[in-house]
């Protein structure tokens, strides 16, 4: 659940703090938010 709050609030941050952002760097940063996610689902195993 900790993964999944941290995913949610960087969209959210990502959404509130560049709202103005191309469509394309919207997919980058959900890519790189995917991978946080991978990374943090090891830390926290």
């Amino acid at each position: 659940m900790k993964v999944y709050i941290t995913w949610l609030l960087g969209v959210i941050a990502w959404n509130y703090l560049v709202p103005n952002a191309a469509p394309i760097e919207d997919v980058i940063v959900a890519v790189l938010l995917s991978f946080l996610s991978i990374g943090l689902k090891k830390v926290f195993k």
